[in-house]
């Protein structure tokens, strides 16, 4: 139980530590200074993580894994999704 709390508790931070990435994004709609390859490998690297925690979850453990990590993915989502469309609307 003691062990479900830290990773619920560190995964929110490393989850929610992008949203001010996504915060400045939208309010300056420069992506001059970001790598979209960077956070695709991220997408993929969490995209992989998922896999493994659904297989957690489906063996009866990692239910907070699961949680944190699809936080994490969604965001990395949301900031690959608004690089792509504030370069798209650039040029």
């Amino acid at each position: 139980m003691m062990y479900d709390i830290l990773q619920l508790t560190g995964g929110l931070i490393l989850g929610l530590g992008y949203i001010p990435q996504i915060m400045q994004l939208i309010r300056t709609k420069s992506t001059a200074d970001l790598n979209l390859k960077t956070y695709l490998l991220l997408l993929i690297g969490i995209s992989l993580m998922e896999t493994y925690a659904v297989h957690l979850v489906l063996q009866g453990s990692g239910h907070m894994f699961l949680v944190t990590n699809t936080l994490s993915l969604l965001l990395i989502l949301v900031i690959c999704i608004t690089i792509i469309f504030i370069r798209v609307k650039q040029k």
